[in-house]
């Protein structure tokens, strides 16, 4: 059987009492990085035995991972921060589940961009989340088609490329859309910036430079 077990994104009080029970009942945790789970892992006492599985050895891992669960053993997932399978490790391991009729068990809980939203003031009734845009090939071509969405637009984007990020979307958006970029979330210096595409491209390029895991939201497209 596979948990997937969400990690917090920040703030080590947000793991579930569920989430803690099943990391310590599991017979191995798969971790994207052993190193970093293990801060988490080692603040609760877990003892649990812990193997390293991330985008680099996926595939390989991932048989490994099958062929345990098969024999009986219990696993669970979880990666750096907040939900696997959500822009992390996870979809490849739980279709091979899948296809090996083995149980998936997605435990709910801390993800980043549910609670950006919810604080956003952006609407939220309905929403697209397009997890990171892609680095080169096909950026520019997604931004545009995001220009248009009638929905909130949600995006994970890393800290030194959001002035660009925000630049590319004044260049097919009208200046005044309303956008928010949420940054360490949960954590010490959490910070919300709300306004225009404009307002926030000309903040965040008068900084000398940007920290921390940002979450990039756009107000629907009202044209």
């Amino acid at each position: 059987m596979l948990y997937l077990v969400p990690t917090p994104i920040g703030n080590l009080e947000d793991i579930t009492l569920r989430a803690l029970r099943i990391l310590k009942e599991v017979d191995l945790i798969a971790c994207e990085d052993t190193r970093t789970s293990g801060v988490l892992l080692n603040h609760f006492e877990i003892k649990t035995p812990r193997t390293s599985y991330h985008d680099h050895n996926e595939t390989h891992k991932a048989s490994q991972l099958i062929e345990r669960m098969q024999a009986g053993q219990k696993i669970a997932l979880i990666t750096d921060a907040g939900s696997p399978g959500i822009s992390d490790p996870g979809f490849y391991l739980v279709r091979e589940c899948v296809r090996h009729d083995i149980r998936v068990e997605a435990l709910p809980g801390p993800t980043a961009f549910v609670p950006a939203l919810a604080a956003s003031g952006l609407p939220s009734e309905r929403f697209v989340f397009e997890g990171f845009l892609p680095p080169k090939k096909g950026r520019r071509t997604r931004i545009k088609a995001l220009a248009d969405e009638p929905r909130t637009v949600v995006l994970y984007e890393s800290p030194h490329r959001i002035v660009k990020t925000l630049a590319q979307f004044l260049e097919v958006c009208a200046p005044e859309r309303p956008a928010v970029v949420a940054r360490e979330l949960s954590k010490k210096f959490e910070e919300m910036h709300r306004g225009t595409l404009d307002e926030l491209h000309t903040y965040f390029s008068a900084l000398p430079r940007v920290r921390g895991e940002i979450v990039l939201l756009l107000g629907p497209d009202k044209s």
